[in-house]
C-alpha cells in the first residue's frame, strides 16, 4: 500500500454524507495523484456503511469508517477524536475538511493540537515544491487572495462549499474499507445532545439541485413569486432568491443564494429579475449554464450569462412556463 498523502473528512448527518463533504473528493483526488500517494477518506458517524461505499466510488483508495453511536451528532470533541485516530492510522500530509459549521470548528482545533498550518475557506488548492498554495475570498468576497503553507509538516485545509465539483461515481470500484475504533474520554462525552432540529429546506435541496430558478427584487412582490415557483416546477427545479428578496421578507432565508446564503453549482441557473450584485453572484458563479430574464441589458448578471432574454419577466415567464409544460407533458 502506498503512503497516504491526503485525508478527507467526510461529515455525515443521520447516516448520510453532507454535500459539501462529497466535494472534497473533487479537491483531494488530484492532490493525492500529484503527491504520488493514496487518498484516504474518514467517514465518521452512525450507520454510515453506505457512505463508506460511496467514498470508494468517488475516488478514495482507502476508507476508514468510524461508525459509532457517539458520533451520531456533530459534537466537535467526539469528531475531533475520530479524526485524530484516523491521522494516527494514515499519517497524511494534507487534511481536507468541508467549510461547514462543524468543519470550521474542527480544523483550527486540530491544527492547534498538532501545531500545524491551517488554510481557511479555500476555493483552489495547488502544490509547489516547497509549499501548498491556496486561493480564498476576502472582504466579503470582493477580492481573492493567495495564501500558502510550507510543506514538510501537516496542513489542515477547509474547502469552501461549491468550490469543487463532486466527481462522477465509479460503481464497483474496489477499495479497502476498514473499521476504525475510536476511544472517547470522559471530557469528550460531556456534551449531551437531546435532539436535532432541522431548519426547513423547501421541496428541493438547493445545494444539490441540478436546476435552480432564482427570483430577484425585480419580481416585485412576495405574491409574484408564484411565477418563479411555477417556472421551477415546470423544469423540476429548486427555488432560490437573492438577499434583497430575503431581507424584504418575500422568501425565507434558507432559499437565499450568495455570500450570506447558500453556494450552488447547478447544471442550469435561471435568474428571473436578478440584477447580479456581487453578494449574490459569488454564490452561483460556478453554475454550468446561466440563463437570465431581465429587462435591463446592462445588469451585471446579464453580462455574466450564457443566454439572456431581455424583456418584461411578467410577459416572458408565463409564456416560458406554459411552453415548458407543453414540451414536457405537464400541461
Amino acid at each position: 500500500m502506498s503512503q497516504a498523502r491526503v485525508l478527507v473528512v467526510v461529515e455525515t448527518v443521520a447516516g448520510e454524507a453532507r454535500p459539501a463533504a462529497l466535494e472534497l473528493f473533487g479537491a483531494g483526488r488530484p492532490l493525492a495523484d500529484r503527491l504520488g500517494g493514496d487518498l484516504v477518506a474518514l467517514v465518521a458517524g452512525s450507520g454510515v456503511q453506505a457512505v463508506a461505499g460511496l467514498a470508494g466510488e468517488l475516488g478514495a483508495d482507502r476508507v476508514l469508517v468510524a461508525d459509532d453511536p457517539a458520533l451520531a451528532e456533530p459534537v466537535v470533541a467526539r469528531v475531533a477524536r475520530a479524526v485524530e485516530t484516523a491521522l494516527a492510522a494514515a499519517d497524511p500530509e494534507l487534511v481536507l475538511l468541508p467549510a461547514t459549521t462543524l468543519g470550521r470548528d474542527l480544523a483550527p482545533l486540530l491544527a492547534g493540537r498538532f501545531r500545524a498550518a491551517h488554510l481557511v475557506n479555500c476555493t483552489r488548492i495547488e502544490l509547489e515544491d516547497q509549499a501548498v498554495v491556496a486561493t480564498r475570498p476576502v472582504y466579503q468576497d470582493k477580492l481573492l487572495t493567495t495564501v500558502r503553507a510550507p510543506r514538510g509538516r501537516r496542513i489542515f485545509i477547509t474547502a469552501r462549499s461549491g468550490a469543487f465539483p463532486v466527481p462522477e461515481p465509479q460503481p464497483g470500484r474496489q477499495v479497502s474499507i476498514e473499521p476504525l475504533a475510536v476511544s472517547f474520554t470522559e471530557a469528550d462525552q460531556a456534551v449531551t445532545v437531546t435532539r436535532l432540529v432541522e431548519k426547513p429546506k423547501g421541496q428541493t435541496n438547493l445545494e444539490s439541485a441540478p436546476v435552480v430558478v432564482v427570483g430577484g427584487r425585480g419580481v416585485g412582490s412576495a405574491e409574484n413569486f408564484r411565477l418563479v415557483e411555477e417556472l421551477a416546477a415546470a423544469i423540476d427545479g429548486a427555488v432560490g432568491c437573492t438577499r434583497a428578496v430575503s431581507d424584504l421578507g418575500w422568501r425565507p432565508h434558507y432559499e437565499q443564494i450568495g455570500q450570506t446564503g447558500k453556494n450552488v453549482r447547478p447544471k442550469l441557473y435561471l435568474g428571473v429579475g436578478v440584477s447580479g450584485a456581487v453578494q449574490h453572484t459569488v454564490g452561483m458563479r460556478g453554475s454550468d449554464t446561466i440563463v437570465v430574464i431581465n429587462r435591463d441589458p446592462n445588469a451585471p448578471l446579464v453580462k455574466m450569462a450564457d443566454f439572456a432574454i431581455i424583456g418584461d419577466l411578467f410577459d416572458i415567464v408565463p409564456r416560458l412556463t406554459k411552453r415548458l409544460r407543453e414540451v414536457r407533458g405537464k400541461a
